[in-house]
């Protein structure tokens, strides 16, 4: 219950902030993930057979991440989104090592899907973060 809780600050607060701050490729890459994530929701199996196979829905919406945050990547003129389309497609491969190998245990299945989202929501934050402080930087008027 409390890593749900953090989790679901950590996405409101990131794509929160990215959606307010943020410049192109960070709202692109905010509205992605949080799209991505309340209908990876609604597309994940129930019951103890979740993960237990491919889950093709879930792909699907891992590939459209994908697609979004490399848009995002190919358009910025920062380096961050390039990390995160990295990372998406690390998350795409989850289901491509399951694809292949079906015994692979649902845990881990489960655990290659969701442990790339802390990072990506983070830096996030810290790139938007960064953004602010660059303008406000080159805002200042120089003295001389």
């Amino acid at each position: 219950m409390v890593r749900l809780i953090l989790y679901n600050l950590l996405l409101f607060g990131a794509c929160g902030y990215a959606l307010w701050r943020g410049k192109v490729d960070a709202r692109i890459v905010a509205a992605a993930f949080f799209v991505g994530n309340f209908a990876t929701f609604a597309l994940r199996s129930e019951g103890s057979g979740g993960y237990s196979s491919l889950e093709p829905g879930i792909f699907a919406v891992d590939l459209a991440c994908l697609a979004a945050f490399t848009y995002a990547a190919l358009i910025s003129d920062r380096f961050w989104p390039l990390w995160v389309s990295g990372l998406q497609l690390t998350t795409s491969f989850g289901h491509v090592l399951k694809a292949v190998h079906s015994d692979m245990l649902p845990l881990a299945y489960a655990a290659a899907l969701r442990f790339w989202g802390y990072p990506i929501l983070i830096i996030l934050a810290v790139g938007v973060w960064r953004s602010q402080q660059r303008l406000r930087r080159d805002q200042q008027p120089t003295t001389a």
